[in-house]
């Protein structure tokens, strides 16, 4: 039997190839994203190449929707044992200026959104009594960020939620680990650093001096929803071209 996988934020960048692998390893997929058009893309990509999806669209920071959505990927392909928590949101915003809201925004998508998926997803699993999770964490929450105290505070809950979860749901056969992503050229990746550091400059600061791109994350993510990693969980695989350690 086939298995069926959920990827958030799969629109695009990060997303959209975690999305293509799993697709491409022969699992059918449930592509989520607020930008339905691009959801609708990603799906055309992936039945041309002979695989199975269906685009959904929803904020995973709204229970309903992301229930709704979670429904229809049910009715499409079946249960779901497979999570790839990857949708997120970044923004640079000094210290001293950050508000509130801003604080409260970030949190409410970023770790927030990521529990309301996984929540909704797990009874699945453990019906299956196996399972697999992966968040997409942040090499900011492993080194800081100027201008990014909510971000990485956020994606640092990600990593301690990762740790929690791996404990509290390894006995019914689900793993969950996470993915803290160095320099990834995204568009995200690409306006954030804007103004900030000549990509020739942060460049030099990786050691295999390249930037990732979003199949580096992808084949890391393909190779921990394999049934071969049963024994990984509770992890933080850094894929970051050796910049930051784990």
């Amino acid at each position: 039997m086939k298995k069926t996988a959920l990827v958030t934020g799969a629109a695009a960048g990060i997303g959209k190839a975690c999305a293509l692998r799993l697709a491409r390893d022969g699992i059918q997929v449930g592509v989520l994203d607020l930008d339905l058009d691009g959801c609708k893309k990603v799906v055309a990509e992936i039945e041309g190449a002979g695989g199975k999806a269906i685009a959904l669209q929803a904020s995973i920071a709204d229970r309903g929707q992301v229930t709704a959505a979670v429904t229809k990927l049910r009715e499409a392909f079946g249960p779901v044992t497979i999570l790839v928590n990857n949708a997120g949101i970044s923004n640079f915003i000094s210290f001293e200026e950050l508000t509130d809201t801003d604080w409260d925004k970030m949190y409410e998508v970023n770790i927030k959104g990521t529990f309301i998926v996984t929540q909704v997803v797990v009874p699945d699993m453990k019906a299956a009594k196996w399972g697999r999770v992966v968040n997409i964490s942040s090499s900011s929450a492993q080194t800081g960020s100027i201008e990014q105290v909510h971000y990485s505070a956020s994606k640092g809950a990600v990593v301690s939620m990762t740790r929690s979860l791996a404990q509290a749901l390894g006995p019914m056969g689900i793993t969950v680990n996470n993915i803290p992503p160095g320099s990834v050229a995204t568009t995200i990746m690409f306006e954030a650093n804007r103004h900030r550091m000549r990509l020739d400059d942060l460049t030099k600061t990786i050691p295999v001096r390249r930037l990732g791109v979003p199949e580096d994350i992808a084949n890391a993510c393909a190779w921990l929803v394999a049934d071969e990693t049963g024994y990984v969980t509770g992890q933080t695989i850094g894929v970051n071209g050796g910049r930051v350690v784990s």
